[in-house]
């Protein structure tokens, strides 16, 4: 077997409502299911066009256990790609801004300039831009290469 590319991720929400506005309003998800203009109940699935679905929440109600704080095993982040330039990214952390959005950092590792956000359930988003130029394929070792401050 191959992995050919990650496909989707699948979120537990306390609020669909809550959580579908905030990847659709605020980081611009075209959302699928339900259709555009539909409200959500119980599930919500995004896409940016490259796949059927990149996101699927599935609501599970506000008495739902809380992601614990620390060091602890499952998913830390997920990676979003907000396009080319750090004035993409610079426009992404205005936006993320103005909706009010937990920023938690900057970083620069390199291959990517990156952005770290929280969604309202607490999951953490890098939205991040690659380095122009930085040939990660050839030099697959900057791909580890030592994380340093990013200020935009």
């Amino acid at each position: 077997m191959t992995v050919r590319e990650l496909g989707h991720l699948v979120l537990y929400v306390r609020d669909v409502r809550r959580s579908a506005a905030f990847y659709r309003d605020v980081l611009g998800w075209r959302q699928v299911l339900p259709e555009p203009g539909a409200d959500p109940v119980g599930a919500a699935a995004f896409s940016s066009g490259r796949t059927h679905h990149e996101l699927l929440l599935i609501e599970v109600g506000a008495d739902a256990t809380p992601i614990p704080p620390g060091r602890r095993v499952g998913m830390y982040h997920f990676g979003l790609n907000v396009g080319d330039t750090d004035d993409d990214l610079r426009a992404a952390l205005k936006s993320v801004q103005d909706a009010g959005a937990t920023v938690v950092g900057t970083s620069d590792h390199t291959v990517t300039h990156s952005l770290y956000i929280l969604d309202p359930d607490g999951n953490e988003i890098e939205l991040y831009v690659d380095v122009p130029g930085v040939d990660w394929q050839s030099h697959p070792e900057l791909v580890g290469a030592a994380i340093r401050p990013l200020k935009l």
